[in-house]
């Protein structure tokens, strides 16, 4: 398989596994499309042009001929300069390494990531929180991270696999979408009573037991695991966390306990206030899900994956969970 045909199974996987659904996911293309044709030709000329088929700005070929015939593959959850650099060395040593893929965003899919926030929008009125507040809350909360991430260095370690010569993909919401329906899919087979139930139930995935190993398992956050469930809200993918405010409301509309990667401290707080329990179910081995649903599928191709910089890898394929 070549790059550019990897990039496009992850999209169209990606799209699939999206909360949304493929029909509101043609119907956003579409717009975009439809936007991009209307733009003056000054305004044409800044236009990403990958956004016509790709929705989510915040995975892309970030260096690299896309049609480059790729053998193997180095994968790992945050790619920076060193994995760029280790690349190059097992190079040296004669691993022959084709590419590097990471999950975490860099360049201007790191400069876009607010943009694929908008997701959240859905998925919180999905939870019962009213669309409009949903929608209002995202809106502040994307244009806070676009500030927060404008000043960053995004470009440092693309320069890195340039002088290198080493291709680079960045695979965010395509992952993240693959283990958020993953999530939805493996914990809507039970019912369940205690937060401890559910807790014991994720703890006989392959990535949390690994976690849990080097002490990085999923936790109980807030409740405890006699706490009652009431309705669950699970949030594993678009972009990054959404304000306190978002999980304010979530609770007002009634999702009693929250399953999530992480969450910052301050929605904590927030959480405890209002008696909703949060398993966190942990950064590295969570986004390790997704990465793993996608190479399974590559390696049915015949392509060889190396882990390496958070990623746990478990093949799962045929297999019931």
């Amino acid at each position: 398989m070549t790059i550019q045909q990897i990039y496009d199974l992850a999209i169209e996987m990606a799209i699939k596994s999206d909360p949304r659904g493929e029909k509101a996911m043609k119907k956003l293309l579409d717009k975009t499309a439809k936007d991009f044709k209307e733009l003056s030709e000054k305004k044409k000329k800044y236009f990403d042009s990958e956004s016509l088929r790709n929705p989510y700005s915040d995975s892309r070929i970030l260096y690299g001929k896309p049609d480059k015939e790729i053998k193997k593959i180095l994968a790992g959850i945050d790619v920076d300069g060193t994995e760029i650099l280790l690349a190059d060395r097992l190079n040296q040593k004669g691993k022959n390494i084709d590419v590097v893929v990471g999950h975490h965003p860099s360049g201007n899919a790191y400069a876009s990531l607010h943009e694929v926030m908008d997701l959240q929008v859905e998925t919180y009125a999905g939870a019962g929180v009213p669309i409009n507040i949903a929608h209002a809350l995202m809106t502040e909360r994307m244009i806070d991270i676009k500030r927060k991430i404008h000043p960053a260095n995004h470009n440092q370690t693309i320069d890195t696999a340039r002088l290198l010569d080493i291709p680079f993909v960045a695979m965010h919401t395509f992952w993240d979408n693959l283990g958020n329906k993953f999530m939805e899919d493996y914990l809507g087979k039970r019912k369940y009573d205690t937060v401890g139930e559910i807790f014991d139930y994720l703890m006989e995935i392959p990535e949390y037991i690994e976690a849990a190993r080097g002490k990085a398992g999923p936790l109980i956050i807030s409740g405890s695991s006699d706490s009652r469930v009431g309705k669950i809200g699970i949030f594993f993918t678009g972009g990054t966390n959404p304000s306190k405010e978002m999980y304010v409301e979530l609770a007002k509309s009634g999702v009693g306990t929250v399953v999530d990667m992480h969450m910052p401290e301050d929605a904590v707080k927030e959480m405890k206030k209002r008696h909703v329990n949060v398993i966190n179910t942990g950064h590295m081995s969570s986004d390790s899900i997704g990465a793993n649903i996608f190479f399974d599928e590559l390696e049915e191709k015949e392509i060889e994956v190396i882990p390496c910089s958070g990623f746990i890898r478990v093949k799962r394929k045929g297999k019931n969970k």
